[in-house]
């Protein structure tokens, strides 16, 4: 199985009072709560793809937590992924199958573009199947539950509305398939490429929020 999941920020405590307003009385509470919830879910042969900022810790902190998370690990790197740039970070890239800033892949059938950052105009966008279903989706983190991520909702609704003739010569609608991963938008449970397909649908269908 594989999932996906982003912006952990394991150790980053500051997450509690600020931006994410997390609500866990330390960064101790936060990572044993994420990490009851990564186990629970993903088994050891499981892979999880993480969309950058998974962990602020020391390079000693980001070990032990990678001995501690189960599944096979694949890395987009996040801009607060900080062990990444420590000339001692060796020994904890070995934890990962790759580490990378940019990967496209498939997932059943579907073509995935992974990033940190949501990328609005990514490749593949334009791509159906037989029925006429998107079939690319763009996988991202970085924006959280942010007034960024309402303007990012907005442009994709905009997108959405917005026709382009195909090459038969019909007027359809243009493809936008962006989807946060944000942790907290699955109570920081990894879920599968469907799942977060679903979880967004749930989210679109409330109304937006408005932007301060």
């Amino acid at each position: 199985m594989r999932y996906y999941i982003a912006d952990c920020h394991f150790y980053h405590d500051a997450l509690n009072t600020e931006m994410d307003f997390r609500g866990f009385a330390d960064a101790e509470a936060m990572n044993a709560h994420m990490l009851e919830k990564w186990n629970a879910r993903v088994r050891k042969r499981d892979e999880v793809v993480i969309l950058g900022d998974l962990c602020l810790g020391t390079p000693q902190q980001t070990q032990e937590l990678l001995s501690l998370l189960n599944g096979k690990l694949f890395l987009i790197e996040g801009n607060h992924d900080k062990f990444l740039r420590d000339r001692n970070y060796a020994p904890l890239a070995e934890r990962f199958e790759w580490i990378l800033p940019y990967k496209e892949i498939h997932d059943h059938q579907r073509k995935v573009v992974l990033c940190h950052y949501p990328i609005h105009f990514y490749n593949g966008q334009y791509y159906r199947d037989h029925d006429g279903n998107d079939k690319t989706y763009m996988l991202h983190g970085h924006v959280h539950d942010t007034q960024d991520q309402r303007l990012v909702e907005r442009f994709e609704a905009q997108v959405r509305e917005t026709l382009k003739e195909d090459r038969g010569g019909h007027l359809r609608a243009i493809p936008c398939q962006l989807i946060n991963c944000f942790c907290m938008y699955s109570d920081y449970t990894p879920l599968t490429l469907d799942e977060w397909i679903e979880n967004k649908r749930q989210r679109s269908a409330q109304p937006f929020s408005p932007l301060l």
